[in-house]
């Protein structure tokens, strides 16, 4: 996002949370969220120069995004080159309540994504695994022991073509 634009925005409008508790962003903080998705390591006067704000600003808009949930700034890696060979995307079906299904699988440490779903699937879950034995024991014997899970199925991932989380703010 071009300075230009960021300085004819409001810099003095506030966040505060919407009606439903979500936080609402100004234009300040999209900019600010669009820099560091660019470069999570961008030093806050870059920021500051780039959105119109002082570092101290900038910094303390990062941490309150920070704090709200808003974002994480996290180094991203090839699970390959960290030892992680088998990943996968599974598709789980729920008898019951299916928020409690999503907490069980959001608490275990291999499964890095979990979202409710409508459609074929009441949940859709990524896992990342040292091997094929290990994602084995992770559905058949963690997954699937899970009450109020039915069903699940499997989509092993065969290669990593893209990985980004730079779809900005629009």
């Amino acid at each position: 996002m071009h300075s230009e634009l960021v300085a004819s925005r409001s810099a003095d409008q506030r966040d505060t949370a919407s009606r439903n508790g979500t936080p609402h962003l100004d234009a300040v903080s999209l900019a600010i969220i669009e820099q560091l998705q660019e470069d999570g390591r961008r030093p806050y006067a870059a920021i500051g120069k780039a959105v119109g704000l002082s570092e101290a600003a900038v910094r303390q808009r990062v941490q309150k995004l920070l704090d709200q949930g808003v974002m994480q700034i996290v180094a991203v890696t090839d699970p390959l080159t960290v030892g992680f060979r088998r990943q996968a995307m599974v598709g789980v079906n729920v008898e019951g309540d299916v928020e409690s299904v999503a907490d069980a699988l959001a608490a275990m440490s291999e499964c890095e994504y979990v979202v409710m779903t409508a459609g074929s699937f009441d949940l859709m879950v990524e896992i990342v695994c040292e091997d094929d034995d290990h994602l084995l024991d992770v559905i058949n014997k963690r997954m699937r022991a899970i009450p109020g899970v039915r069903s699940t199925e499997s989509f092993v991932y065969l290669k990593l073509k893209k990985q980004t989380y730079m779809w900005g703010t629009r």
